[in-house]
């Protein structure tokens, strides 16, 4: 079989799903079980992969849908518990206090909040905890899924407490070579791995910078009034001062402490700075803008969450303090889980399921640990809150039947996306002796640009996580790829290697199982692909610009 033809075979899959979904706008729940089952056929014809590989491929699917369902069940539920407790009509109001622009409360709650539960916990759960509570402060629920949706950019690299460095490139990478690489140079692995760690802060610090003003000349085009780029441009000198706020912290905790804490410390240090201004007045637009009023709304805006909180009946009034208390306690708790090893232990031991070696296929395992994942730690803030808000029981069971009639939608997507993914993955294990699908694109990408590839290399990074959801997963499959082409063509490893990390956040936000997930906590499933055609704009723009760094970098370095 030509290398053109199997590059073909290995694309084909992505290639299905973006013209199904994107240009003839069907929604996953059918375009997806027929992405699987060609993606299953391919691995089984052309891979020559066995029929227990790619049955124990997707079962270890299924047990990471669970994990992720799991997770989406937790905000859903944590949303509608504060729903039911009075606690987002508190919110909401705290929003109004500091600005009733709608700009500002998404820099605000999506951009440096978002960062956070990004850096925290990652693996998609900025947009299923942001995207269901701006769709609580008035925003309509698709525009609500595309901010969440551009969250994960910047932050991604380093979120989870860095989990995508700590787990995707260090063990994507072969440390045992590169460490007589570096020693034979008189540096060593741990120099090396520092220095990606720094390239990656300092090239997401540059293009992050306007993501903020991005998050809203997006909002303004697609849902204002006049759907004008310019209203968005009009809060160009907060949005800028708010990026600014969040990369300089966040480049100088890659730089200086490692690859843990800089989307944490950033969106921290940001939140500490830019709510006091914006209450101050300083660097505010000059006129407020808002969204028509919700009746002028199409109709392919709106998911089930709106009309559902609009029927809770009215409570005391709340305050502020006690009503965000159960966000507040979910980051703390987030922190406090992945930050001690002890607290981790604990979580991950009293509770865990696994399956090592599916059906015999060694390297295919599983394991969900309920209480320590996302949903697990929301859970336990729901239980917290039911007591610290005086709920009635009444109440946190209308939130339980809710959170379940959403959820039921996004398990059925999910059991045929991830499946998929995972197929892919494991397709390097096969009787034809090829490497596996994704290493077979990038090869022939890489092939195809020779010395112009490092102005590619984001966009591989990007493609691995466009089929994975993740920038780990992207890191662990290519990075060893990456810093291969770069021994080959005379270009610094450590820059691809990080040019790969930084392609892969972007790539989350153009993940098919990220918007869908996003999607289902606000009751908006089968519209997925009309959030692609929005967030691919972002994607692009992410990309370029580290191609950009990229040719520069090669020139200077």
């Amino acid at each position: 079989m030509s290398e053109s033809l199997l590059s073909f075979l290995a694309f084909a899959p992505l290639l299905l799903a973006g013209v199904l979904l994107v240009g003839f706008n069907w929604p996953a729940r059918l375009a997806m079980p027929l992405v699987f089952l060609a993606t299953a056929a391919i691995g089984l014809f052309a891979w020559d992969m066995s029929v227990t590989r790619i049955l124990a491929s997707t079962f270890q699917g299924l047990t990471l849908t669970a994990a992720i369902l799991w997770i989406i069940f937790g905000a859903i539920l944590l949303l509608n518990t504060l729903k039911h407790s009075g606690a987002i009509t508190s919110i909401r109001r705290g929003f109004s206090d500091i600005t009733p622009d709608r700009r500002i409360q998404a820099v605000i709650v999506a951009w440096l909040f978002g960062c956070f539960i990004e850096g925290a916990s990652g693996f998609g759960t900025p947009a299923a905890v942001a995207a269901p509570l701006l769709v609580a402060l008035g925003f309509p629920a698709l525009g609500a899924v595309m901010i969440g949706m551009m969250i994960q950019s910047t932050p991604v690299s380093f979120g989870a407490v860095g989990t995508p460095i700590v787990v995707g490139v260090s063990g994507g990478l072969d440390k045992a070579m590169i460490s007589g690489q570096m020693l034979a140079q008189g540096s060593s692995w741990e120099m090396f791995y520092q220095l990606v760690t720094s390239q990656v802060a300092i090239i997401h610090a540059i293009i992050g910078l306007v993501m903020p003003l991005f998050m809203c000349v997006m909002l303004t085009r697609f849902f204002g009034r006049r759907r004008s780029w310019r209203e968005g441009l009009e809060v160009a000198p907060f949005a800028v001062f708010a990026g600014l706020c969040f990369v300089l912290p966040y480049a100088a905790a890659g730089v200086f402490l490692g690859p843990e804490f800089p989307s944490m410390i950033g969106a921290l240090v940001g939140m500490a700075i830019v709510i006091p201004a914006a209450k101050a007045g300083f660097l505010m637009p000059k006129k407020v803008w808002d969204f028509a009023p919700a009746s002028e709304w199409p109709a392919e805006w709106l998911g089930k969450l709106e009309v559902r909180l609009d029927k809770v009946a009215d409570r005391a009034s709340m305050s502020g303090v006690r009503a965000w208390m159960p966000y507040v306690l979910l980051a703390v708790l987030l922190v406090v889980s992945r930050v001690f090893p002890e607290v981790k232990a604990v979580l991950t031991s009293f509770l865990s399921f696994g399956w090592s070696d599916i059906l015999g296929e060694q390297g295919i395992s599983a394991a969900i640990q309920p209480l320590y994942l996302p949903g697990g730690i929301m859970m336990m803030v729901v239980a917290v809150t039911y007591v610290l808000h005086q709920m009635r029981f009444s109440e946190l069971k209308a939130a339980l039947s809710e959170s379940s009639r959403t959820l039921l939608g996004a398990g059925f997507v999910l059991v045929f996306t991830i499946p998929m993914v995972r197929i892919l993955i494991n397709s390097g294990v096969n009787g034809a002796d090829l490497p596996s699908m994704p290493i077979a694109m990038a090869q022939w990408v890489a092939d195809s640009m020779g010395h112009i590839y490092p102005m590619f290399a984001p966009m591989v990074g990007g493609l691995g996580a466009f089929i994975a959801g993740s920038n780990t997963v992207s890191n662990l499959m290519l990075s060893q790829f990456q810093f291969s082409v770069g021994g080959l063509l005379g270009v610094s490893g450590a820059l691809l290697v990080a040019l790969q990390a930084v392609g892969a956040a972007a790539g989350n936000m153009i993940a098919v199982h990220n918007v869908v997930a996003a999607s289902a906590t606000v009751g908006m499933l089968g519209r997925e692909g009309q959030t692609l055609r929005m967030t691919v704009i972002p994607t692009l723009y992410y990309l370029a610009c580290a191609g950009l760094i990229a040719v520069v970098a090669t020139q200077l370095l």
